[in-house]
C-alpha cells in the first residue's frame, strides 16, 4: 500500500508540471538564497500496514545561482533492510525478510548540489544517523551509528514564478558505514547489498 501511495503522488506531480524554466543565471544576483523544504515521500505515513512515523524538513543556502548546500534533520523507522529495492524488488514486505522488530533512526543530512544545465543537478548527500533497535514487544534493544550516503541526479524546476519549486530525481544510496547489528537483524541484513540503484526521490519547497 504504501508503495502505491508514494508511486502515485510521484506520477501526479511529475505530470502536473507545465512551465519548466532555466537554473538561476550565475550572474544573476536576484534570486532568493534560502529555502525550505521537504519530501513526498512524507505521505507514506498515510501506509496503515507499515507506516514509517517519517519526518523531515530541508533548510537551505543557494552559495550561488549553480551551488547550494542543505541541511536536513529527519526520522523514520523500517521494518525491512535497507538493501531491499522499496519499489523494484518484491521481496520487501515479505514477512521472511522482515526483522525481528524494527529500526528507529534519527539523522542529519548535510546535500551539496550543483547545477550544471539549466534545472538539471547532481547532489551528494551525506546523512550521519543514530539508530534505535526495538524487538517485537516494543522493547529498546540496542543502539547503533550509521553513515548512509545517497548520490542523486535531478532536475529543479520553478513553479509561482519561483516562490516555489519541485525536484524529481534518481538516486543511488550507498551505507558508507554502520555499527554491527543486533543477532537476528544482523542475519536479514547481511544479505542485501550496501548499495540500492534506481532509488526514486521527489523534493518540494519555499524560496525566501
Amino acid at each position: 500500500m504504501q508503495k502505491k501511495i508514494l508511486f502515485v503522488a510521484l506520477v501526479t506531480l511529475m505530470t502536473s508540471t507545465l512551465h519548466v524554466k532555466a537554473q538561476y543565471a550565475k550572474q544573476d544576483s536576484t534570486y532568493k538564497r534560502y529555502f525550505v523544504g521537504s519530501t513526498v515521500f512524507l505521505l507514506g505515513n498515510l501506509d496503515r500496514v507499515n507506516p514509517p512515523n517519517f519526518a523531515q524538513l530541508n533548510i537551505g543556502y543557494r552559495i550561488t545561482g549553480k551551488d547550494a548546500i542543505t541541511l536536513e534533520p529527519k526520522t523514520w523507522k523500517y521494518a525491512w533492510p535497507n538493501g531491499i529495492h522499496p519499489f523494484l524488488n518484491k521481496a520487501y514486505g515479505k514477512d521472511e525478510e522482515k526483522f525481528p522488530g524494527y529500526v528507529r533512526e534519527f539523522g542529519l543530512s548535510v546535500a551539496y548540489q550543483r547545477f550544471f544545465w539549466k534545472g538539471l543537478y547532481a547532489e551528494l548527500n551525506v546523512m550521519p544517523t543514530l539508530q534505535n533497535f526495538v524487538n517485537v514487544d516494543g522493547d529498546k534493544i540496542d543502539n547503533g551509528f550509521q553513515v548512509f550516503n545517497t548520490y542523486r541526479a535531478g532536475y529543479h524546476i520553478k513553479l509561482f514564478k519561483d516562490k516555489f519549486f519541485i525536484q524529481p530525481s534518481i538516486a543511488i544510496t550507498h551505507r558508507a558505514y554502520h555499527t554491527r547489528l543486533p543477532d537476528g537483524f544482523k542475519q536479514l541484513d547481511d544479505k542485501w547489498p550496501k548499495f540500492i540503484f534506481g532509488e526514486p526521490g521527489f523534493h518540494f519547497g519555499f524560496n525566501f
